[in-house]
């Protein structure tokens, strides 16, 4: 994994509402959630609810997917999958193995 992937991942995790919409779409399960339940479910303004999603999506952790009218939120699962494994990998050892572009 290299290190600015990670770099991007853990600064669109590290905002409160950006971990909230992932926390919320984790708990939705593989089905996904759409932006209008999202911002239902977390009470978020629509602008600030898609500025933060594009960050995630941005970032490799949300995919989005058009369904009829409705846009279509769901994490990606391998993204983070791959984030937790260089973390426990490279952070808590002395010797990095970090893959820059």
């Amino acid at each position: 994994m290299e290190i600015e992937t990670v770099a991007k991942q853990l600064e669109a995790l590290g905002n409160l509402t950006r971990l909230e919409i992932y926390r919320n779409l984790v708990q939705a399960g593989s089905q996904g959630s759409s932006v209008g339940e999202v911002k239902a479910a977390l009470d978020i303004p629509g602008s600030t609810l898609s500025h933060h999603i594009a960050k995630l999506v941005n970032a490799g952790l949300l995919s989005q997917q058009r369904d009829s009218r409705s846009l279509v939120c769901r994490v990606n699962n391998e993204s983070m999958d791959e984030l937790m494994e260089f973390l426990v990998q490279n952070c808590c050892t002395d010797d990095w193995i970090i893959q820059s572009e």
